[in-house]
């Protein structure tokens, strides 16, 4: 059953009504169902009854962490309230360097909020098993609770059923999976994948290791001056030989959005296969795997507001049928005998040995969380702070942001002339402010602009004017050469 939204006291109603678009109807008001939540329960922005849903015909247990609704903020857009969702993730509480925690790594990772956090514990506290190998009831909690994820891994996706959703530990390991799984039986010598400019390496390094294995070619289509995929010279490289195209969402050094529903629709025209990397994409904006039409799209958790060590591989239904194993063990197997093997069909057949089980459970309530405020939302309101943040950069002296397509996620990209990279990130650092300084694992596309690194301060939905304002501040000071230590 959903979970009764109570809204306590006028005030709070009011600042979370607060931004609504003229003539939006207020939020459905349930009627209470039973005491508040004490402090700390899975999100202090919003208050919900707990049911757990019956598990394998059982009784609900009381106190299960519903999943996190915000009342109407699908609605929001670029007027969500984001100071009241920053209370919802503890760590920006943190203090560095005796200073506000100003968290711009997001692209390297996400921090979590309250309700994952929660969920993790209520798991190992009350539902801690392996799951599908036993009759007893904490067994089937366990069970129950991974197999729910799936589902709102697959409704986050829009796939079409959840055997198409495979668990892994992350990105990285899907397009191995892939690589592996799919590559090893239709790739031969001769034959062709097509990646682009834009790959973080682990879109690169499995495709290029099965090249080397089986004789195929590896063929990369070019980007221009603003990183933009050049989609005439991507149409060239496509051909009879074209077994696979293998493409970033979302570039993790420069933000570019690609054309990639265009690019998956080339890439069948020529007969060839479709991945979609959508690590840096899935924070960011809605996923529609059954719009993209591609065979394969990968993510992380952890770059979505979810635990490390767990992710996700979509792969439609008729492509994973045809897919053999990459690893054995148990649970993805029917029967075993010293004479014969016999599978289980997909997901199952992909998912050797003891999965991360916690950690999917966690995802779960990740997904459910970005999805109760609304992807559509946490998109209108990151590209208002994108752009904000790019004109003030561009007011710094020396300041060069590299990578500046006119389709961008919150990733932001640059050098600053007379300050080697690291010396940069240290800096903020001493301020309290997280970027990443390096190459960001995609030193190709970086090349591609003749650097070796860069500063990338990166967006999620719980920044707001006030990071990025400390940010151009630091680095205004950086470059008029104050010492940090003499800062108030």
């Amino acid at each position: 059953m959903p979970p009764v939204i109570e809204i306590p006291g006028e005030a709070h109603l009011v600042s979370l009504l607060a931004g609504f678009p003229p003539g939006l109807a207020a939020p459905h008001m349930g009627a209470a169902a039973g005491p508040i939540p004490a402090a700390g329960s899975p999100s202090s922005f919003y208050f919900l009854e707990y049911v757990r849903p019956a598990a394998a015909g059982g009784m609900p247990v009381p106190g299960f962490p519903a999943d996190p609704v915000v009342p109407g903020s699908s609605a929001i857009g670029a007027g969500l309230d984001v100071e009241l969702i920053r209370r919802d993730f503890p760590i920006l509480e943190e203090r560095v360097h005796g200073r506000r925690l100003v968290w711009l790594d997001n692209a390297a990772t996400t921090q979590k909020p309250k309700a994952v956090i929660d969920r993790l514990r209520y798991f190992y506290e009350h539902e801690n098993s392996n799951i599908h190998r036993a009759a007893h009831e904490l067994a089937a909690r366990s069970t129950d609770a991974y197999e729910d994820a799936r589902e709102k891994v697959k409704a986050f996706l829009n796939a079409a059923t959840k055997d198409e959703i495979v668990y892994v530990r992350g990105g990285t390991e899907a397009i191995n999976l892939v690589a592996q799984a799919w590559g090893r039986k239709n790739v031969g010598k001769g034959d062709e994948i097509v990646i682009t400019w834009l790959e973080h390496h682990a879109n690169i390094v499995p495709w290029f290791r099965l090249c080397e294995e089986t004789g195929a070619r590896l063929r990369v289509a070019p980007v221009d001056d603003r990183g933009q995929v050049l989609l005439d010279e991507y149409a060239r490289l496509l051909g009879p030989r074209t077994k696979l195209v293998s493409l970033a969402h979302v570039s993790n050094a420069l933000g570019t959005v690609t054309p990639a529903q265009q690019m998956v629709a080339m890439a069948h025209a020529a007969g060839a296969l479709a991945l979609v990397d959508g690590a840096q994409a899935v924070s960011h904006m809605p996923v529609d795997v059954q719009s993209l039409g591609c065979d394969f799209y990968v993510f992380s958790g952890h770059k979505v507001f979810a635990p490390t060590g767990i992710g996700a591989l979509y792969g439609r239904k008729s492509v994973l049928d045809d897919m053999d194993p990459w690893q054995g063990g148990g649970n993805m197997i029917q029967d075993v005998t010293f004479e014969e093997i016999r599978y289980q069909g997909p997901p199952a057949r992909f998912e050797a040995g003891t999965p991360s089980i916690a950690d999917a459970v966690g995802l779960g309530a990740a997904l459910a969380y970005v999805g109760g405020i609304g992807m559509p939302a946490i998109a209108a309101y990151e590209h208002a702070l994108l752009e904000y943040a790019t004109r003030l950069l561009e007011t710094v002296p020396g300041l060069r942001i590299i990578g500046t397509a006119a389709e961008k996620a919150g990733v932001l990209s640059f050098v600053l002339q007379g300050h080697e990279v690291t010396e940069v990130g240290r800096a903020l650092d001493r301020e309290g402010i997280a970027v990443r300084a390096g190459h960001h694992c995609a030193q190709p596309i970086l090349r591609r602009f003749g650097l070796e690194a860069t500063v990338r301060p990166s967006l999620a939905f719980y920044n707001n004017r006030a990071d990025i304002d400390a940010l151009v501040a630091a680095l205004l000071r950086l470059t008029r050469r104050k010492p940090i230590s003499s800062l108030p």
